[in-house]
């Protein structure tokens, strides 16, 4: 198999059914499992090992907010994708801060879901422009939070300043001369010391507390 591994949760059969077509039709990608439920993702994970999560929400017994606080602390390397129909606040910022990297809509185009795919790979943080204005309005509503020291390097700050900027890992790579896996292991420090579980809670911090390398 080759591509960027993709298993998906979502109790829609048919849903689940285009998803699973649009993937194996593109050589960029490879399905390695369809579930319609998430009860026992921790197995499924550990026997495919995927690349990026693609997980709804609305899901009998477990949902899928539930199944990201179990996937992001049993996986921490996994990349997760949300796919769901609910665009409240509630449940954009519950997925979030249970991890989940990106948060597209189902009415997202085929090709958009397939950007948002390599995008979360990628180390980027790809939303559904609604969700994106929900999250950047929740920003300015946030009051700024006393300072303080989280003893992040000179460099952890640059890499914290670019993803603030909304670079990718491989764009902040190239902007600092490092390599992709390199930038990955700044982040799991950065996480580490931020005490977050994704990039969205990691550069809300870092705007809440002015977290940025000195000029």
């Amino acid at each position: 198999m080759s591509g960027i591994k993709v298993i998906i949760f979502d109790d829609n059969d048919s849903l689940r059914d285009s998803i699973s077509m649009l993937l194996q039709d593109n050589a960029d990608f490879t399905l390695a499992g369809s579930y319609s439920h998430c009860f026992d993702a921790a197995e499924n994970i550990t026997n495919t090992k995927p690349d990026v999560v693609i997980m709804d929400i609305d899901m009998p017994g477990m949902n899928g907010i539930e199944g990201v606080k179990l996937i992001r602390k049993n996986f921490p390397a996994v990349q997760i994708l949300m796919l769901t129909v609910f665009d409240d606040d509630e449940k954009v910022f519950a997925a979030i801060k249970a991890g989940a990297n990106g948060y597209i809509l189902k009415n997202a185009e085929p090709q958009h879901l397939l950007h948002a795919i390599s995008e979360v790979y990628n180390g980027g943080a790809p939303l559904t422009p609604v969700i994106a204005k929900k999250i950047l309005h929740q920003f300015k509503t946030i009051l700024p939070e006393e300072e303080k020291d989280y003893q992040l390097s000179t460099r952890e700050k640059e890499v914290l300043s670019l993803l603030v900027d909304g670079l990718s890992y491989k764009m902040i790579g190239a902007k600092l001369s490092i390599t992709y896996d390199t930038v990955r292991a700044h982040m799991k420090k950065i996480y580490e010391k931020l005490h977050v579980a994704s990039m969205t809670e990691a550069v809300a911090k870092a705007i809440t507390q002015n977290i940025f390398p000195a000029k």
